[in-house]
């Protein structure tokens, strides 16, 4: 699959890292390659249309990235994510967590040949990965009715809409060592993450090994 063009990769970069200093996290280098650059070079392949969410300053600028701001301040991961769908140019958003070094384009391909469904969402044996799933248009709705309560948390996929799971025994076979879903929130991370790269000799975005 190449360049799809019912679908855009929305990058969230709104999060303010407190426990990492407040520092872009995009921007950590990995292998010598910063998570951002490395994303990028995960999604590029699979979608021209390529936007970022939150940061107007941060690395996603800098890459000359469209950076759209939220529209629902201090709203969190669904806020960002409901920001990505209703500015999108595309009825598909991919949306991704700006701080995740091992997305691969063999997985955002899993995804996106996923049709019928207005979301697309990986389930691991911890819970659902919100930050790694495919979006419809017709999901603004909803999120937009959570957001209005208060809600903040992204774990759950919005109701009344039409759910694709990829499941843990699916993502064990294109995941065989767990690391597609693996963040950079606290240093601890980080340097946990700087070692799997160490051990792996960089790991190719464009793989899922």
């Amino acid at each position: 699959m190449s360049n799809d063009p019912t679908l855009a990769v929305a990058i969230l970069a709104g999060g303010r890292a407190r426990r990492l200093g407040g520092i872009d996290k995009s921007g950590l280098a990995l292998g010598g390659r910063s998570i951002l650059v490395r994303l990028l070079e995960a999604v590029r392949p699979v979608s021209a249309h390529v936007f970022a969410v939150g940061d107007t300053t941060g690395a996603a600028s800098r890459a000359g990235l469209d950076v759209v701001p939220d529209l629902v301040p201090s709203a969190g991961a669904l806020g960002g994510i409901y920001t990505a769908i209703v500015s999108s140019p595309c009825d598909r958003t991919l949306v991704l967590g700006c701080d995740m070094p091992f997305v691969t384009t063999a997985f955002v391909e899993r995804l996106a040949a996923v049709t019928g469904a207005d979301v697309v969402i990986p389930r691991t044996h911890a819970g659902y990965q919100p930050l790694c799933a495919i979006y419809g248009r017709g999901c603004a709705g909803a999120i937009r009715e959570r957001l209005d309560r208060g809600e903040r948390h992204a774990a759950v996929p919005p109701g009344g809409v039409k759910v694709a799971e990829i499941g843990p025994e699916e993502l064990a076979a294109c995941d065989p060592e767990g690391l597609l879903f693996v963040n950079v929130n606290t240093p601890h991370d980080f340097a946990q993450a700087q070692r799997i790269f160490d051990r792996a000799g960089t790991p190719d975005a464009t793989t899922d090994n």
